[in-house]
């Protein structure tokens, strides 16, 4: 198998992008990064998008052809791939593309992932991000996705004396990054007294401590990481790619307060890269609702159980602590298009690891890992990259 790099990155706003289409913020992600990383159409060999639902917030399915046409590329007639798993697609997506680059099928492809969610009414859109859940045993019976994590919340706080203050300052902190993201949907900060008075959504989770729907596309170049400086002077090693699935539904897992795919995952991953998570400094997590956040840090390795609360109270975890997370904001903050978070907690590692990130840099940094999830836990994704020195 091939080491493989990234060699550009692109990403369109974040928000409610109701004056853009789905094909205009997807070819313009992937133009941008084909840009930055100095590479031309008829270089490609391939593209995969990661997307959830179009059929369902736009009604286009087939959406593969439909980014290539529109990118003026379908007259190459190279294969463009949709991928799906959920809020997961967009990892996913790039562990296809990482196969297919390592294994020598292709040289270079782009790898892209993007949603269009605010088009339609909220209820809809609640009805379309609950249906990764288990449809016949769990969603008929009126749950919702946040109100199984609110489920996954209070068995945390019971089993592992978790507080609610814990898990509502990872809010906090992502609004502190979103503020100085550019691409951010949200910008402003947001106080833990605002959190913790927020309206509720499902107890004990308020309106503030879920991710909102949002519009918006990402994309990366992945090629040999033999040839990588041929296209750009800062490649980034993918050191390991990683996924793990589990049970759909709640009812028939080990555990609740434990995302066993992540742990998985994350277990292949560092063992992939040949590292452990007391060597990384830089971590983009899933917290698609704050307890998932905290329990991403438990679930990676970064913290034993129960311990990763007390880290965020007590700054161990931020800028400035033993851990950076979420500098993009996070899905908190940047915003959750499904099929694009995935692909943009990546570029937000890349833009680190080159120095790229502005007011929000990390100093430093040599590795850093992406842990993308979808449902409530039924598919987990890890990704570790590392600087080229």
């Amino acid at each position: 198998m091939r080491e493989v790099a990234i060699l550009g990155v692109g990403q369109t706003q974040f928000g409610e992008l109701w004056d853009r289409s789905f094909r205009e913020i997807g070819i313009e992600a992937g133009f941008k990064a084909l840009e930055s990383s100095k590479l031309s159409s008829k270089d490609l060999s391939a593209l995969y998008i990661g997307n959830m639902a179009s059929g369902a917030f736009i009604d286009q399915e087939h959406v593969g052809p439909l980014v290539l046409d529109y990118s003026g590329l379908a007259g190459h007639h190279i294969p463009s791939v949709r991928v799906e798993a959920g809020e997961a697609s967009g990892a996913m997506a790039l562990a296809q593309a990482y196969l297919a680059v390592a294994s020598g099928a292709y040289d270079f492809v782009v790898v892209g992932g993007a949603e269009k969610m605010t088009d339609v009414p909220d209820e809809r859109g609640a009805a379309i991000a609950s249906s990764t859940m288990d449809q016949e045993w769990e969603r008929v019976f009126g749950a919702s996705m946040a109100s199984l994590w609110g489920l996954i919340a209070r068995r945390h706080m019971i089993d592992h004396g978790t507080k609610r203050e814990e898990f509502a300052r990872l809010s906090v902190l992502d609004h502190e990054n979103g503020s100085k993201n550019p691409l951010a949907h949200f910008r402003n900060k947001i106080t833990l007294e605002q959190v913790l008075g927020a309206n509720p959504v499902a107890e004990p989770l308020g309106m503030l401590d879920c991710a909102p729907s949002s519009d918006g596309a990402a994309a990366l170049v992945l090629g040999p990481l033999e040839t990588a400086r041929k296209y750009t002077d800062t490649p980034i090693r993918i050191s390991a790619s990683q996924i793990a699935t589990d049970f759909v539904a709640l009812m028939h897992r080990r555990s609740i307060t434990t995302i066993d795919s992540t742990v998985i995952a994350a277990q292949r991953a560092f063992q992939q890269a040949k590292t452990d998570p007391s060597h990384l400094r830089l971590a983009e997590i899933h917290d698609s609702y704050s307890i998932g956040g905290l329990m991403a840090l438990e679930d990676l390795g970064f913290y034993p159980k129960g311990a990763a609360g007390k880290a965020l109270s007590d700054g161990a975890v931020g800028t400035g602590g033993k851990l950076t997370i979420n500098t993009s904001g996070g899905l908190k903050a940047q915003g959750q298009p499904f099929g694009a978070v995935g692909i943009a907690q990546v570029a937000e590692i890349v833009r680190q690891l080159r120095g790229e990130a502005g007011p929000r840099q990390v100093s430093g940094p040599e590795m850093g890992l992406a842990h993308n999830v979808g449902g409530s836990g039924a598919t987990s994704i890890v990704h570790i990259l590392s600087r080229v020195n």
